[in-house]
């Protein structure tokens, strides 16, 4: 590789890892919240954190890759056109078809590492994060019961005690139940004991030489039982409730995965046209980085007259209206309105046949209106 494809394929390789690095922090803030409560009430510990901050970026990075090949070579040759390199280059004897061969060595290293990520990382991932979730409900997390506090976070409940002992042992215990609006209960004890079911979503309170006070309202009774024992299960609070679904969605499966759930469904005579289009988008994504690579370096070309903020606007746009595009397509492939394999292509194409016309311009130099300005090179 010459000095010259060194030098561009390492620009765009840098604004590429700082555009990937900024959009996926900005997806991350949607589970801040969540993580921020695992950290501070339900006791998970930092590293279980960092676990499921790993677990969660396959999908993320599915998404912000080929958004940052098409930052990368705007912005990249956006530069070189304001500062007049790109003229440089011409002057070089370098045409745009030389010029583009750093920028497509980049969209394909762009490409297979998308597709890695899709294809390995991203199922890896989900199941990983379900798995972490799992082990954290059943071994770890641990359930905050605040003494002298109204507790309200439990399922129809409302739990109140005077005095903890241990982490799963208290006293003093008052319980206002909801679970049967009919007939609503009361229930006191002087001392009880948590401990977790089998079923990931259910906690039994064992309670200890109490009463229960409970109102038939159909009937009109009401009436009053002591109890030596009584067990009282009880639905874990979300976000603790996190269990591993039995089905798994069809943009967790692998390309192989995939198939077999096709000619699943289409054994059972079930419509097919969900696992169809999340297999064609395994493809058509990583190939967005070729498509957007291929408009990028023209369009960053054409636009240096407009700056940084003009460039950045015009990637914010196409980006905004590739997506837009793409989740309108793959929704209507998967209701069956359009071919579900091609469905997800659309939105490639629609950019590939501009990204073709720019760069048949700019290798004959002919004009090109671009935010309004007529630009000729």
């Amino acid at each position: 590789m010459k000095l010259l494809d060194r030098y561009i394929f390492s620009e765009l390789l840098k604004v590429f890892l700082i555009s990937a690095a900024a959009v996926t922090l900005v997806l991350y803030l949607d589970k801040f919240l969540l993580i921020a409560d695992m950290l501070v009430r339900w006791g998970v510990g930092i590293v279980d954190l960092f676990l499921l901050i790993l677990y969660l970026a396959p999908a993320y990075l599915a998404v912000t890759i080929p958004m940052s090949v098409l930052v990368a070579t705007v912005v990249v040759f956006n530069h070189f056109s304001a500062t007049n390199e790109w003229t440089a280059m011409k002057v070089g004897k370098w045409s745009f078809l030389r010029l583009l061969a750093p920028g497509i060595a980049f969209s394909c290293m762009s490409w297979v590492l998308s597709s890695a990520i899709i294809f390995i990382a991203l199922p890896w991932g989900n199941q990983s994060y379900k798995d972490l979730i799992h082990d954290l409900i059943h071994n770890r997390t641990r359930i905050e019961i605040e003494p002298r506090v109204f507790n309200r976070e439990f399922s129809n409940l409302i739990l109140y005690v005077k005095q903890r002992e241990k982490d799963s042992h208290f006293k003093g215990i008052f319980i206002s139940n909801m679970g049967k609006p009919e007939a609503p209960q009361i229930i006191s004890a002087e001392e009880g004991f948590l401990q977790k079911s089998a079923d990931a979503s259910k906690i039994h309170f064992q309670l200890k030489k109490g009463t229960i006070h409970e109102v038939n309202r159909s009937a009109g009774n009401y009436q009053t039982v002591n109890f030596d024992g009584y067990d009282l299960i009880m639905d874990i609070p979300a976000p603790v409730r996190m269990t591993t679904k039995p089905f798994v969605a069809d943009r967790e499966l692998s390309p192989g995965e995939l198939v077999e759930r096709i000619e699943q469904y289409e054994r059972q005579g079930l419509k097919t046209s969900g696992p169809a289009v999340e297999l064609s988008k395994k493809f058509s994504i990583p190939f967005a980085c070729l498509v957007f690579a291929l408009l990028g370096i023209p369009l960053g070309i054409q636009s240096g007259g407009a700056g940084k903020t003009g460039g950045l606007a015009i990637c914010l746009g196409i980006i905004l209206a590739y997506y837009f595009c793409l989740i309108s397509s793959q929704d209507l492939g998967k209701l069956g309105a359009i071919n579900p394999y091609l469905s997800v292509w659309i939105p490639n194409i629609a950019v590939l046949l501009p990204a073709i016309f720019m760069a048949y311009k700019m290798q004959k130099e002919s004009s090109v209106r671009i935010l309004g300005k007529k630009i000729k090179h």
